[in-house]
């Protein structure tokens, strides 16, 4: 997994939410083990006391549980991911749906630009 990492926010929530999002993609299936905090935090080139807030932060969020023996697992709780995905493109579609309008945009003028780039992105096989 590639880390992204900005200036702009906390190191755990920048954490948190791409894991979340990993969770919510179905790149972690529900009730998969996940590495340690320690692996995890190697990976991101980030300090484990900054990866171990991002996980707690998804056990609070409900996405993952501890299990003494077993370490980490996503849930299995499919409506809890699906109430997260849904949760997560709504809020893409709105930053998205806010910058288009902030260009002068219309409802029908960004209704055209979406179809024309998922026409394009369907003949190029990338959606």
């Amino acid at each position: 997994m590639e880390w992204k990492i900005t200036d702009d926010r906390p190191i755990w929530m920048q954490l948190s939410e791409q894991l979340s999002a990993q969770i919510a993609a179905g790149i972690y299936g529900p009730g998969e083990r996940l590495p340690s905090v320690r692996e995890f935090a190697a990976q991101a080139g980030v300090n484990p006391n900054t990866m171990q807030r991002a996980m707690a932060d998804l056990e609070s969020q409900g996405l993952i549980t501890t299990n003494r023996t077993a370490g980490r697992c996503v849930t299995q709780d499919m409506e809890r991911i699906k109430q997260v995905r849904n949760s997560q493109a709504r809020e893409q579609a709105i930053r998205f749906l806010e910058q288009m309008g902030s260009l002068g945009y219309t409802r029908e003028e960004i209704k055209h630009v979406l179809e024309e780039l998922f026409d394009t992105m369907k003949e190029e096989g990338t959606v």
